[in-house]
């Protein structure tokens, strides 16, 4: 076994010798053999073993395996020393770089903050030897290696790979990536489908009409929407939630939503009521489905099943009451005012227009005569509800600024004032005859100015609708009240507040009878090693599976 000495003696003959050093393998031979030497003949070892390691392509197995071994030293500064030169065993011989991806993939896993900093360092060298190679390795860990490894691979790649330069990554590389990602896609938990939507979307090739529609056809399956929607089903809620978070960035004019819009109308709004929440919490499930729906709605096209506006128009029904008994003036009593949700109401409005201009004909055709006459009646009725709203609203925050409306309550007062004069403009719309589909609104939670979102997964914040509400219950029961007690903003109704001014009633002849308008994972995972792909085997939040 060689000493410190022979060591450096080896390595002097190895040096000298230059191009010609494959001649001299009785001196390699010996630095292999401090391998199993003391720590200050190890720590040589795993430094000049790569370092001569092309010279010696017949015994390079020997050599790897002793240098791996290095690497699994309990010595923590010969592992650090071990890692940090593995990458030189690829160096001229390429054909390396998979297999000493995936021990460094594995090596992932060290609670050694400073070695995983080399590993890091390792892997990111690798890829600018070789990407495609070193992905090989990768991915050999994520879908075969055990879950704490694959864990960390998925982790590495989502953020550590777009440090590296953007030629690392050449047509041939991306589309070997989209290639394992898709099979890695049908054996994943949220977390991870979310990590790989960020992975797939940096993409060069993935910016392009193709590359996003491609990014779309993934969501697609993944979302499963040939299956039915199960409301009831946390896990069928929040992948369904999750898959649209993770799609609308790709939409656009020439990316359509109508698959999701499809589903959405025939089988998620009629079941709106039904659903439950999956992060079990008190945010607003049902308000935050219906955000996720009008934002479809915007990119939709052409859709099939004529009976998906009829089932967004009857759910929009609900939410707009017929005017109460007696408004004509013998029981115009504030008792009888109906709750009106203007959050619920504008998405559900929003969508119809949407879907409305692809299918014009709907409100028009003679035999939905009563139908359209029922429903002017109602944005009639919502129009002058809408309009003593947002007079109570602009007096509200009229001469704040700065500061003041930054405060909690006035910040609502002012999402509830663009919500009502969104609803008031599709409102003055669809009360054109015949209905028009012609206004183009920004939605209450969407930014005015024009941002390029990132396709990224991002939990949405606690969702507060906006009511308006008098002290006497609804004749029917909401979706709000069947999920329980919200803290809401309740403009004034038929009292004076000193925040909100004077609250006209709604037979006040302001409004008279027609409007005058003003201008929103958990453990998913289970099992490990070689993994059971069934589907549905603890579904989206319990365990992976292609939902």
């Amino acid at each position: 076994m060689a000493t410190v000495e022979q060591l450096y003696k080896d390595f002097g003959v190895l040096a000298d010798a230059k191009d010609k050093a494959g001649e001299h393998e009785k001196e390699y031979l010996s630095i292999l053999s401090a391998v199993k030497g003391g720590t200050n003949e190890k720590r040589l070892a795993a430094q000049f073993i790569p370092r001569f390691f092309k010279y010696f392509s017949s015994i390079s197995e020997q050599a790897i395996d002793g240098q791996l071994d290095l690497c699994e030293d309990e010595d923590v500064s010969i592992r650090r020393q071990a890692i940090k030169e593995l990458p030189n065993l690829c160096k001229g011989s390429l054909e390396n770089i998979p297999r000493i991806a995936d021990v460094l993939t594995q090596l992932l896993q060290t609670e050694d903050s400073a070695e995983l900093s080399i590993v890091t360092t390792s892997l990111l060298t690798l890829f600018k030897l070789d990407a495609k190679g070193t992905l090989g390795g990768l991915f050999s860990q994520i879908l075969s290696g055990d879950e704490t490894v694959r864990e960390k691979a998925i982790k590495f790649m989502s953020t550590k790979m777009k440090t590296l330069p953007s030629e690392t990554f050449n047509k041939d590389v991306e589309d070997y990536l989209l290639q394992k990602a898709k099979e890695v896609l049908n054996d994943v938990t949220g977390d991870e489908f979310v990590s790989f939507m960020k992975i797939l979307s940096g993409l060069t090739s993935m910016q392009t009409v193709t590359g996003r529609q491609q990014l779309v056809d993934i969501v697609v399956e993944q979302a499963d929407l040939e299956s039915e929607f199960q409301p009831t089903d946390a896990d069928s809620v929040d992948r369904l939630m999750q898959c649209i978070r993770q799609a609308l960035p790709f939409f656009s004019k020439n990316v359509a939503s109508t698959k999701f819009v499809s589903y959405m109308s025939s089988q998620v709004v009629p079941s709106l009521s039904s659903l439950v929440n999956p992060l079990e919490d008190d945010s607003d499930v049902q308000l935050e489905m219906l955000r996720l729906f009008a934002e479809l709605s915007n990119f939709t096209g052409e859709l099939q099943d004529s009976s998906c506006i009829e089932k967004v128009f009857d759910k929009l029904l609900e939410y707009m009451p017929l005017p109460p008994e007696g408004e004509d003036g013998e029981n115009d009593q504030p008792s009888d005012e109906p709750k009106l949700q203007f959050s619920y109401v504008e998405c559900l409005m929003f969508s119809f227009h949407q879907i409305g201009k692809k299918q014009s004909d709907f409100l028009t055709a003679e035999e939905n005569a009563e139908r359209l006459k029922d429903f002017r009646t109602r944005l009639q009725y919502f129009a002058r509800g809408c309009q003593m709203y947002m007079k109570q609203l602009r007096l509200a925050v009229q001469g704040k600024k700065g500061e003041e409306l930054k405060s909690e309550e006035n910040k609502i007062k002012v999402v509830a004032l663009k919500i009502t004069s969104n609803i008031n403009t599709l409102i003055k719309d669809l009360f054109h005859n015949p209905p028009s589909y012609k206004s183009v609104i920004t939605l209450s939670w969407k930014p005015v100015q024009k941002q390029t979102p990132e396709p990224t997964a991002q939990k949405r914040p606690g969702i507060t609708p906006i009511t308006f509400e008098d002290s006497t219950p609804s004749k029917k029961p909401t979706p709000s009240k069947q999920r329980g007690a919200r803290q809401m903003y309740q403009p004034p109704s038929g009292k004076f507040s000193a925040k909100a001014g004077a609250a006209p009633t709604f037979g006040d002849p302001d409004y008279g009878s027609g409007f005058s308008g003003g201008n929103r994972r958990g453990a998913w995972r289970g099992g490990g090693g070689n993994r059971n792909r069934n589907r549905g085997r603890g579904g989206w939040r319990g365990s992976r599976g292609r939902y």
